[in-house]
C-alpha cells in the first residue's frame, strides 16, 4: 500500500514537471561559462513562471541545433552566420544584444610588448610557438580564423605547435595554462576563468576587437512544437531595461563581463 501511494506520489509529481511552461536556448560557452545566462534567467522565470533551459554550444553548433528547430531563442556572436541563418528564414527577429572584447592570452614570460594582435600572430607563426585553439566552429574559432587570413597565414592541425582541441573556452584556457601557450578568447571567460596562473592577457585593445552577441527568435514554421509566444516574451524581456541592468550589474571580482547595447 505504501509503495502504491508512493508511485501515485511520484507520478503526479513528474507529471507537474513535465506540464510546467519552458523554452530553450542554443546559446555560446561563454554566457555559461561565465554564469550570467543562469543568473539572469531566474529573473525572468519569476517574472513570467517560463523555466529556460540552455544548451551551451559553439556558435557553429548552437545555429545548427536552431536550424533543426530544437530550441526557441538563439544567442551567438557571428554576425555573418547570424544573418545568413535570418535569410534563411530560420529566424524572425534578431537584436543586439550585448558585447565585450576579444584579447589574446599567453605565457607570463612573454615580455614583448604588442603592438597589435595581427602582428602578434604572424609572430608566433613565424617562431611556431605553441597556440591552442578552439577549433569547434565557435564565434571565437570563427574570429581566430579571421585573424589567421589577415596576415595570409592558415595554420595546419597537422602542425606541432598549433593544437586545435574542438573544445570550448574553458577546456582551451586550461590546456593553455598548462602547456603555457597562446589562445584567443573572450573577456568575459577570461575574468570568470580561475585556473590561469600561467597565462596574462598579451594583446587587448589593438585594435579593439568587439565581440557582439546578437539574441535571435527562432521562426514557428521550422517546428511545429517550438514555443513562438513564449520565445517572443523571452526576446522582449532580455532586450528590455530590466535585462539591460542585470547584464550590465553582472560583475566577477569586481569586473563587468558585457556591456547591454541593444539598438
Amino acid at each position: 500500500m505504501i509503495k502504491y501511494i508512493l508511485f501515485i506520489f511520484f507520478f503526479i509529481f513528474n507529471s507537474h514537471l513535465y506540464a510546467e511552461t519552458y523554452i530553450s536556448i542554443a546559446s555560446t560557452t561563454s554566457t555559461h561559462d561565465t554564469g550570467l545566462l543562469k543568473h539572469i534567467n531566474k529573473y525572468f522565470t519569476e517574472e513570467y513562471n517560463i523555466k529556460v533551459n540552455v544548451l551551451s554550444l559553439g556558435t557553429g553548433q548552437a545555429i545548427r541545433t536552431a536550424e533543426d528547430g530544437n530550441v526557441e531563442i538563439l544567442i551567438v556572436h557571428h554576425l555573418p552566420s547570424e544573418l545568413e541563418f535570418i535569410n534563411k528564414g530560420y529566424g524572425a527577429l534578431r537584436y543586439n544584444l550585448m558585447y565585450n572584447d576579444f584579447i589574446l592570452v599567453g605565457p607570463k614570460e612573454d615580455e614583448n610588448s604588442c603592438i597589435s594582435i595581427k602582428k602578434k600572430f604572424n609572430y608566433i607563426s613565424k617562431n611556431k610557438l605553441l597556440f591552442v585553439s578552439r577549433g569547434d566552429d565557435s564565434g571565437t574559432h570563427k574570429k581566430e580564423k579571421e585573424l589567421w587570413e589577415q596576415i595570409d597565414k592558415k595554420p595546419n592541425i597537422n602542425d606541432f605547435w598549433y593544437l586545435s582541441i574542438g573544445q570550448g573556452m574553458g577546456q582551451t584556457l586550461l590546456l593553455s595554462n598548462n602547456k603555457k601557450a597562446y589562445t584567443l578568447t573572450d573577456r568575459g571567460t577570461w575574468i570568470s576563468f580561475n585556473q590561469k596562473d600561467n597565462l596574462k592577457i598579451i594583446c587587448e585593445n589593438t585594435p579593439p576587437l568587439i565581440n557582439q552577441y546578437g539574441v535571435i527568435l527562432i521562426d514557428k514554421s521550422i517546428n511545429k512544437n517550438i514555443k513562438y509566444n513564449e520565445g517572443k516574451k523571452y526576446i522582449n524581456w532580455i532586450i528590455s531595461n530590466k535585462a539591460k541592468k542585470l547584464i550590465n550589474n553582472y560583475k566577477i571580482n569586481g569586473e563587468q563581463l558585457f556591456f547591454f547595447n541593444n539598438n
